[in-house]
């Protein structure tokens, strides 16, 4: 009986330092690296970005999640934004046909007075990180249907 829990106490203990030492250590570089993901004066379709509106700027920074199987309705934007997918895939459809394919870690700079819309087709959220170089005043996003 005693050999028994001895046994019982050896093969836990055994299972929790193998699982233990079977964690992988995530490995950093100690150097800084500065990776450009976007620097462009055009849009993702190739149309060159619009001037800025005058007025007093405006920052807005947005974390966009599209649930699996899902995309938003069709809008356009009136400022200057780029985005940065942190999580998942997303495809984004302009109001000509055009796609763009992102995969995580991408950037994109968005369309700017032109409807389109973003669509999750894969099995988890996608996440975007967007920020916007908009004016007080400017609205960021128009959906297509308040504007009929």
């Amino acid at each position: 009986m005693v050999f028994r829990n001895y046994l019982l106490v050896f093969s836990i203990v055994s299972l929790s330092i193998g699982s233990c030492s079977k964690k992988e250590v995530p490995v950093y570089s100690d150097k800084i690296e500065v990776i450009t993901l976007a620097e462009t004066s055009k849009m993702w379709n190739g149309e060159a970005l619009p001037n800025y509106h005058e007025g007093t700027p405006k920052v807005t920074i947005l974390k966009v999640i599209i649930p699996p199987k899902s995309k938003l309705e069709l809008h356009k934007h009136l400022v200057i934004n780029a985005g940065v997918l942190i999580k998942g895939n997303l495809t984004v459809v302009d109001e000509h046909g055009n796609t763009k394919e992102l995969k995580e870690g991408e950037g994109l700079v968005e369309l700017v007075n032109t409807y389109h819309y973003g669509e999750n087709k894969g099995d988890v959220p996608a996440e975007i990180i967007v920020v916007y170089a908009g004016t007080v005043g400017v609205p960021i996003t128009v959906l297509k249907h308040s504007e009929e």
